[in-house]
């Protein structure tokens, strides 16, 4: 009797395979969430610009809103990984990661900004980003916060949001060099005060 041999089981290059949808699946939601309003953004788009059916959109995420949770989820470590690199009392280091990432995630994050009142998955999007920025300063800026936590706090937090790199970069046409240098002298005289 001549035995037959068996394949070996992949398990994990189903496993790599299925994280490879994933990926796509998020990647083409962000970049439609990017482009457009949540309402304009449908789950048929997103599987046709993940390559994939509506089915397995539905089966991994269940609905949009699971996939705009489960891209918070991916997103949030990656973010707080970039803010960290940020020298704590080093203005010049500390606006210029904040630059990179809004040059990076700003038009992103004013997009989602732009809904969070009407998109509950966007609300818990700003929430917990305004939440890390807040961490972001106290940690960065922690050597001028000694003794004026409140106000310094809530002064500094304002002078380094997003929408103020909007207004130097896009409202007033500063090129990235110019805008840091304008940003942190702003941050410079408010903690010499």
């Amino acid at each position: 009797m001549k035995l037959r041999r068996r394949r070996p089981y992949r398990m994990g290059a189903r496993a790599e395979a299925t994280e490879a949808t994933r990926r796509r699946i998020l990647e083409a939601a962000k970049a439609l969430f990017a482009e457009r309003f949540y309402d304009e953004v449908t789950l048929d788009e997103v599987a046709r610009r993940a390559d994939v059916t509506v089915q397995t959109v539905i089966r991994r995420f269940g609905s949009k809103e699971g996939l705009v949770d489960a891209g918070i989820t991916d997103l949030t470590p990656v973010v707080r990984a970039q803010r960290a690199e940020a020298p704590v009392g080093d203005v010049a280091g500390a606006v210029s990661n904040l630059f990179d990432h809004y040059e990076e995630w700003g038009a992103f994050s004013l997009r989602i900004l732009a809904q969070e009142e009407r998109v509950p998955p966007f609300r818990r999007v700003t929430d917990g980003g305004r939440r890390l920025h807040r961490e972001w300063v106290e940690r960065t800026f922690a050597p001028f916060l000694a003794g004026r936590k409140g106000r310094r706090l809530a002064q500094l937090a304002s002078l380094t949001d997003v929408h103020v790199w909007k207004l130097l970069r896009r409202d007033h046409g500063l090129e990235r060099p110019e805008a840091e240098r304008a940003l942190a002298e702003m941050i410079q005289a408010l903690i010499e005060a």
